[in-house]
């Protein structure tokens, strides 16, 4: 197994604050459950994010990254804060679990490869984080 790159923690990082903040302005702009609808206009990127999440989730764990349960800690935030509906909360975990198996299948051992993905991941992850508290400020 490889040992994890310090980068790629640092990287990490900044990923975490923007989705954090994006649960909270999420949460509050949240009404209630039952008059809140299916489908929002940045449901496209939250379910990108939510598979880069489920990505990340497998990529830094077979890395070596011994960050337990984390990215799905993140993803559990996001649902907290987006998942409104029955419908909504399988969305969103379909998309995190298809990030999850799409690299399970793809990557068996930690490879230079498998590092671009997760630098990749975190900087796309960011870019949509920060994208959507921009776009859809309380």
């Amino acid at each position: 197994m490889r040992k994890p790159d310090p980068n790629v923690t640092r990287r990490s990082r900044y990923l975490v604050a923007p989705l954090l903040a994006l649960s909270m302005l999420l949460m509050a702009a949240s009404g209630p459950a039952s008059a809140a609808p299916d489908t929002k206009p940045y449901d496209d990127r939250l379910l990108r994010l939510s598979e880069i999440l489920g990505a990340v989730h497998y990529l830094r764990e077979l890395c070596g990254a011994n960050e337990g349960q984390y990215w799905r800690d993140r993803m559990r935030d996001l649902m907290d804060a987006e998942g409104s509906t029955a419908l909504r909360r399988a969305k969103l975990t379909r998309a995190f679990n298809q990030g999850y198996r799409s690299y399970s299948r793809t990557y068996n051992t930690c490879s230079p490869s498998a590092q671009t993905a997760i630098n990749r991941f975190l900087s796309e992850g960011s870019e949509l984080s920060d994208g959507l508290l921009k776009a859809f400020p309380n």
